[in-house]
């Protein structure tokens, strides 16, 4: 396997059929968690990648760590501005478009509703207008959450059809992207063929440099980093966890089956990890401490259950058929992988900050090959 300019190259093909290959990406919230991985995953594949967001969300910062400011177009504009988003499109004629920016703390939602309903909701509704002013072929995928679905805490996974909804803000403005979304593509981007577009839905998902408020895995690290232990709150709590590449993964499958395929443009997709990958809080937390420091058991204070008025849902998963069926797309990694992944990001970080591109470079890399041995069509296999 060979790492360069021109991407990944595996098995004598080039990843996702080098669809992204020389191709100008345009990113909104790539400053973030998620934003920073898939940037640095789309260098690798030889993208020109330009950038949107309204600033760097954490203190650590992942995109910080990579120094990916000085290798793109990076753009400090926040995504209800429509002005600045117009003339960005404008000036750098996206071939491809993935939308992430988002206000993605749910408790924040609580406290400020009007905020997380007009970044997530007016914000996806001025992106899809200033799509539609756009002339030239594009594909967009919008990236909302699997929090979108009204939560029944059925044992079984939602599929794309089921409805939308939410008893939070935060959920419900998730829910409401994709009624806007749905909206836009019946009666506006049906009748303009050089827009493909589609929604992309994943949850649970951790990976080395998230430091983002009230995510249990980045609490953890920070504590663990001090000596000082950490309280898990909802212990019992199952979740499909997943690594950051994974979902990564699906969108840029999803990406490129818009750009090869019409039969997708228009849809919905849920990317999440095998029905078996339910493990709860306690156990994630218990595993990741035996990658930290496998011979201490005091860093796992007191567990108790959290009853404040944040409640947080019991049980959510996705059924991801469809894109197994429509794009081919399956999950890579197993649970023992997935907080190996993690783990041993955020060891190395705290150990050596500034290895921290290097170590991510390394994770995409052993990431695909691994997805290649395993005959992942995105792959090249």
């Amino acid at each position: 396997m060979t790492f360069g300019k021109k991407g990944i190259h595996l098995g004598g093909q080039l990843m996702f059929n080098s669809i992204y290959k020389d191709k100008t990406v345009l990113l909104t919230g790539h400053t973030g968690f998620k934003g920073s991985w898939l940037t640095a995953w789309l260098e690798n594949l030889g993208a020109k990648v330009v950038g949107i967001s309204k600033d760097v969300p954490t203190n650590p910062s992942h995109f910080e760590a990579l120094d990916i400011q000085s290798r793109i177009s990076h753009n400090i504009s926040d995504i209800t501005d429509v002005y600045n988003l117009r003339n960005i499109f404008n000036k750098h004629k996206p071939d491809f478009v993935f939308h992430l920016a988002a206000q993605a703390i749910v408790s924040d939602s609580h406290y400020d509703p009007i905020n997380t309903v007009s970044s997530n909701v007016l914000g996806t509704t001025i992106l899809l207008q200033v799509l539609r002013e756009q002339e030239h072929e594009i594909v967009a995928v919008i990236i909302t959450s699997d929090k979108c679905y009204e939560n029944n805490e059925w044992i079984w996974g939602y599929r794309e059809n089921d409805t939308m909804g939410g008893k939070d803000i935060y959920s419900a403005s998730k829910g409401a992207a994709e009624l806007i979304f749905s909206a836009f593509y019946r009666s506006i981007f049906s009748s303009k063929p050089q827009i493909k577009l589609a929604t992309a839905r994943a949850g649970n998902v951790i990976g080395g440099g998230d430091w983002a408020k009230d995510r249990i895995v980045a609490d953890s690290f920070k504590s663990w980093s001090k000596g000082n232990p950490v309280e898990i709150r909802n212990p019992s709590s199952t979740r499909p966890w997943q690594h950051v590449l994974e979902p990564l993964s699906g969108y840029l499958q999803l990406g490129s089956e818009l750009f090869q395929n019409n039969k997708v443009n228009g849809g919905s997709y849920n990317f999440g990890p095998d029905s078996q990958q339910n493990i709860t809080v306690k156990q994630l937390i218990n595993d990741l401490l035996s990658v930290w420091d496998n011979n201490s058991s005091s860093l796992v204070s007191h567990q108790k259950d959290n009853n404040s008025i944040l409640a947080e849902a019991g049980l959510l998963r996705l059924n991801c058929e469809k894109a197994e069926n429509d794009l081919g797309w399956k999950p890579t990694l197993d649970y023992k992988e997935c907080v190996d992944f993690v783990g041993s990001w955020y060891k190395q970080y705290y150990s050596n900050p500034k290895n921290s591109a290097i170590f991510t470079q390394k994770q995409i890399k052993q990431y695909t090959k691994l997805a290649h041995q395993r005959g992942k069509i995105w792959s090249g296999s």
